[in-house]
């Protein structure tokens, strides 16, 4: 497809990641604002980390793909456009800042303490700084240290009275140390200006002349040739080992750092100058959550909303008797994760389980799910994980609970050659008393991960239906264990080999069917162009088209004669917009949810799964999701054809999609709660969802 038809995904991302940080811009609680620049700029260093450092191979290797645009111009266009939006993160930070000192709240350096609490600023620099710090040397016989990702250290000039000439030299600041230093109720002091006060302690003999504060971003990207491993785990960690020393990709440095030490800095990093930003600004803002977190200042916080448990996951039921009735369907966060957990945590307990399927992906460090399976597997029941090892920043986590698994018995598998697996699936087998199976299922567009499931929207789907729960699913893991030719699924459509022909396949369809076809699609991204030129073709065959694209959409919406039938907005919020779910009018069923976003790596490099939702009242419920979510007017931005997204001006009633949907599911517990009897509670709660 040609280049101008479509946006370029690096700077598509960079406009995502400028949404994020407008939300510091809007009318919340200080510390809600504050989350968003740490949100920010951890998206940032991720994007630096793996985006960029690939752009740079790119560039030396000479690589250049027709019809776009070639890695230099990306990397110049990315540049361009993060030093121009680093003004706009000063003024955010330090507008927040001024709020914060309104409320009695104080990021201090060491110089503007008071002499009370310059003394307790100094009695923690020797009890708790001086004896974790590394100082450094750098000159002929000590050569300049390789620095860990996203390290954070001070440059120094020093000089002895001895010294005809300066002396260069680093402190790192190791990251057992908090980034801040509470040295009151409210006063939090940035450890590097603690350090730096005391640089000449460290360097005895020695006068500082100067200093300044830095950060370097590596490449963080891993490659594993996985035909050549005879042994995938030693090779991942010998991968991890390496992301250490992955190319210098950026450095950030204080604003007005002396030139002496810049140059002393890239000459040894070695990296080009437009990759060096100076910020006004704290650096390492990422780190800032501690000020977020604080448990004193919840008062700056919006109030949290607490997940509900609604029927038919009442307390006190049988989660596989439910399951059985009926087709359940929750969205998260609105409603409990914890029903997911439950239900793998009742079948390491149930004398009738024999069987626990599942793959992982992403997981806290406290996995209960984890320490489910182990139970499971300790007490004799068949317990299989595919553990993806190479799931990117997780691969020690993943690697570590894969090893607790092994060790407890169950049969763990860490992926397959060439593919990751991405696809949120579990299976349970029960062997009743008659000695007939039960299969039951959960599918989720989300990660088994309790902690993330607070904050991305996603659902999770729960079946008996035997066509998912035995027959697809069983075949799915026999694809993932051993060896099979037919990697094709009857009900649920897998990826690389059938998500995208459906997906395709239905937005012909509704082509087919012209002005009277309608397509929604909702997913975090939008990438790959056999997709955007078939939704491109629908459009000019006058189907409808709404995208409701969270991230990257590389589709270029309202071009007279091209897409001038498709709208796409992007829903940014306190909650992550996690979920993917697909409308085709003219399918059947209409409704489906998925791991998989429409991206090349997703449709053709990973093993995905999407699901089809045959129950008439769930697919009501998405269709409920969608519509609000389509009608948002508060949290929503709007995709115009030049790929510059704008506010979504409404002067009709305000529409908060999460909001209300935590308003919604409010409500549905509350007359649950009352005692009201379910079709009545179901009634209330959708008169409130349609007058909202």
């Amino acid at each position: 497809m040609k280049r101008q038809m479509v946006f370029n995904r690096e700077l598509s991302w960079l406009r995502f990641n400028s949404r994020v940080l407008e939300q510091c811009s809007k009318k919340m609680p200080i510390l809600d604002r504050l989350r968003f620049i740490s949100i920010y700029c951890t998206n940032l260093d991720e994007f630096y980390m793996i985006r960029v450092a690939g752009l740079k191979q790119l560039f030396a290797s000479g690589v250049v793909v027709q019809d776009e645009m070639p890695p230099l111009e990306q990397l110049n266009a990315i540049r361009e456009y993060l030093h121009n939006e680093k003004e706009l993160l000063e003024k955010y930070y330090f507008e927040i800042l001024k709020e914060l000192n309104e409320n009695s709240i104080y990021i201090k350096n060491y110089d503007e303490l008071s002499r009370n609490l310059k003394g307790k600023a100094k009695e923690y620099f020797f009890s708790t700084i001086m004896p974790v710090i590394v100082p450094i040397a750098v000159d002929s016989t000590h050569p300049f240290p390789p620095l860990n990702n996203l390290s954070f250290s001070l440059a120094v000039k020093l000089k002895s009275d001895d010294d005809k000439h300066s002396r260069f030299a680093m402190v790192r600041i190791p990251r057992v140390l908090p980034r801040f230093f509470e040295a009151d109720n409210g006063v939090f002091v940035p450890i590097e200006s603690i350090v730096k006060e005391h640089a000449e302690d460290i360097f005895p003999g020695y006068k500082l002349e100067l200093c300044t504060a830095f950060r370097v971003t590596r490449n963080a990207d891993i490659v594993i040739e996985e035909e050549e491993a005879d042994d995938f785990m030693m090779l991942l960690e010998q991968g991890l080992k390496l992301r250490r020393k992955g190319a210098y990709v950026r450095i950030q440095i204080e604003n007005g750092a002396d030139i002496e030490l810049k140059d002393f800095l890239s000459s040894h990093l070695k990296v080009f100058n437009k990759d060096i930003y100076e910020y006004k600004t704290l650096l390492s803002l990422s780190s800032i959550m501690q000020i977020v977190n604080h448990k004193q200042l919840s008062h700056l916080c919006a109030p949290s909303y607490v997940p509900k448990i609604l029927p038919p996951f009442d307390e006190n039921v049988n989660i596989f008797d439910v399951i059985e009735k009926q087709d359940i369907l929750c969205y998260q966060p609105y409603e409990s994760f914890d029903p997911v957990a439950s239900f793998i945590k009742e079948a390491a307990k149930d004398t009738k389980t024999i069987s626990i399927r599942m793959t992982l992906y992403r997981l806290e460090k406290n996995s209960q799910i984890i320490k489910a399976l182990m139970d499971a597997a300790n007490d004799g029941k068949q317990v299989t994980v595919m553990v993806e090892l190479k799931a990117r920043f997780d691969e020690e986590n993943n690697l570590y609970w894969a090893k607790e698994l092994e060790n407890a018995g169950a049969h763990v598998v860490y992926g397959i050659a060439g593919f990751k697996v991405h696809a949120k699936i579990t299976q349970i087998i029960r062997q009743m008393d008659d000695g007939t199976l039960k299969f039951y299922a959960h599918l989720g567009t989300g990660n088994y991960n309790s902690v993330s499931a607070k904050v991305y929207t996603d659902i999770s789907f729960f079946t008996s239906n035997k066509d998912i729960a035995n027959t697809d699913i069983t075949a799915f893991f026999n694809i993932l264990t051993g060896y099979c030719k037919n990697k094709r699924l009857k009900t649920l459509a897998m990826s690389p080999f059938q998500i995208k022909e459906q997906i395709l396949r239905m937005i012909k369809t509704e082509s087919l069917a012209g002005k009277k076809g309608e397509i929604i699609m909702k997913m975090n991204s939008l990438v790959d162009t056999d997709i955007i030129k078939a939704l491109y073709e629908a459009s000019n065959k006058g189907v409808s088209i709404n995208l409701i694209v969270r991230g990257i959409c590389c589709l270029r919406p309202n071009v007279k004669g091209f897409s001038e039938n498709i709208r796409v907005i992007s829903i940014v919020g306190k909650y992550l917009e996690h979920a993917r779910i697909f409308y085709f009018k003219h399918a059947n069923p209409q409704y489906f949810i998925s791991s998989a976003d429409m991206m090349p790596r997703n449709l053709e490099r990973r093993l995905e799964l999407m699901t089809p939702i045959f129950n008439e009242s769930l697919s009501a419920k998405l269709a409920e999701i969608l519509r609000l979510q389509l009608s948002d007017n508060q949290l929503a931005y709007i995709l115009n054809e030049d790929g510059v997204y704008k506010k979504i001006e409404n002067d009709e009633k305000a529409v908060d999609s999460q909001a209300i949907f935590e308003n919604y599911i409010s409500g549905i517990y509350k007359s649950y709660k009352k005692g009201r009897d379910k079709a009545k509670a179901d009634q209330m709660a959708q008169k409130f969802f349609r007058e909202n």
